[in-house]
């Protein structure tokens, strides 16, 4: 399939209604029906500040980032990005052209159109 790879970075103690943003956001994508979606969280990173920011062992949660992203088609992409703007959840986001599909599939995996 033609898509994208729609990349998210949110801050770990960001909310949107109430929820921690990414988990917000994780289960938006399950709603509309996206394939899946995965978060990680960062060890290091700086932003627009430029703030160094480190997981520490003692260093309680909030300042590092989470990455949340999701391998989506075009019109997907476009849908989440219209919540997004529609909810004024402040995020920084890349969206990087690709090429995706299942190994191997199941039965119940979408077809493949072939590779040219």
């Amino acid at each position: 399939m033609e898509g994208c790879l729609l990349r998210f970075y949110l801050q770990e103690n960001q909310r949107c209604h109430g929820r921690l943003a990414w988990e917000w956001l994780l289960d938006e994508a399950n709603r509309q029906g996206i394939r899946g979606g995965t978060a990680f969280r960062g060890m290091a990173g700086f932003g627009h500040h430029h703030h160094l920011h480190e997981a520490h062992f003692f260093e309680l949660a909030g300042n590092l980032a989470v990455e949340v992203e999701f391998m989506v088609t075009e019109e997907e992409s476009r849908r989440l990005l219209e919540i997004l703007h529609r909810e004024k959840l402040r995020v920084f986001y890349a969206h990087i052209p690709a090429r995706f599909g299942v190994v191997n599939p199941d039965s119940d995996d979408p077809p493949e159109p072939p590779v040219s």
